[in-house]
């Protein structure tokens, strides 16, 4: 038996890798969409228009959160004793 017949045991080109090609050019195409449009220079603003924005955001009044009221858990029928103060 020739040597080149152990090596090469399937009859014709193998076909089974062709399924990568286009998830391989997917991939590639949204690493480059995403390396564009995460490049320097967008949306950069001035510093000024930045430093007014940051002031009218500092001075803005906050609405006061109300405090929350639990509600009682549910009995199970379990006593449970509260822990004592060890001081």
């Amino acid at each position: 038996m020739p040597a080149t017949a152990v090596l090469r045991s399937y009859p014709g080109p193998v076909d089974i890798l062709l399924w990568l090609v286009p998830t391989l050019a997917v991939t590639l195409g949204a690493m480059a969409w995403v390396g564009w449009l995460g490049r320097d220079g967008r949306g950069e603003v001035d510093r000024d228009v930045a430093v007014r924005r940051l002031a009218r955001a500092l001075e803005k009044d906050l609405p006061r959160a109300e405090p929350v009221t639990r509600a009682r858990e549910r009995s199970t029928g379990i006593a449970v004793r509260p822990t004592r103060d060890a001081s």
